[in-house]
């Protein structure tokens, strides 16, 4: 009566055979996944996703010939419903910027279980953004501070006609708070805020929480810290 689901194609790249392999076996056991290719570089990366086709590309970000980021622009603009998850031996806060705003759905440091690597392939593959916790919430803290209730109206130039309440629900999202806590500071429901996140997200031409953010600190609606000085 029903047939077995469609497995999850995955290409996997890293120039280190053994970080391939090992990678490749934790998700061999899992029915719902299967890898369909292995690349060395960037460069290959690209013409396998080409000829493979694969739902989500597991990508290093630091690779000779073509780097994963500049592999990650590539993808995104030729093979959009290849989404990337990439991972890095490197989780500082510039790679996870660079991989996010290439196009990554997601980012995730190599001292990963093997469990969350598998849930975060079935994350990314379903759209959604996988970026680890720490990751995120490092990016939020060292990049980005924003009131965490509602203020005077902001005086800051917002791209694509953002309404005002459009502009404090992105605010308050780059200040790092779910959907339940935004709905509480501004007394609206949660799916009002839902609501307001999908518009928000379409007229930023961002996918997800994790690009909003750094969209919110590039545009000036929230303030950098200023850099910590040691010594």
């Amino acid at each position: 009566m029903t047939g077995s689901p469609e497995r999850i194609r995955v290409l996997i790249a890293d120039d280190q055979p053994l970080v391939r392999r090992g990678l490749a076996l934790i998700m061999a056991p899992d029915p719902t996944v299967e890898v369909v290719a292995e690349a060395e570089h960037g460069e290959q990366a690209v013409e396998l996703a080409h000829r493979h086709r694969p739902d989500v590309v597991v990508m290093d970000i630091r690779m000779p010939v073509l780097d994963g980021v500049r592999a990650t622009e590539r993808l995104a603009r030729e093979l959009p419903e290849c989404r990337v998850l990439a991972l890095s031996t490197f989780d500082m806060d510039e790679y996870v910027v660079a991989a996010l705003r290439a196009g990554a759905y997601g980012f995730l440091p190599k001292d990963i279980s093997p469990e969350e690597l598998l849930a975060a392939v079935r994350t990314v593959h379903l759209g959604e953004a996988a970026v680890a916790p720490r990751l995120l919430t490092r990016l939020i803290s060292t990049y980005v501070t924003a009131p965490r209730h509602p203020g005077p109206p902001l005086q800051v130039p917002t791209p694509a006609e953002l309404t005002p309440r459009e502009v404090e629900v992105w605010r308050l999202l780059a200040g790092g708070l779910d959907n339940a806590e935004i709905a509480r500071a501004l007394g609206i429901s949660v799916s009002t805020v839902k609501n307001y996140i999908t518009s928000i997200f379409g007229k930023l031409n961002v996918r997800d929480r994790a690009q909003a953010v750094i969209a919110a600190y590039e545009s000036g609606l929230v303030e950098a810290r200023p850099a910590s000085s040691t010594g």
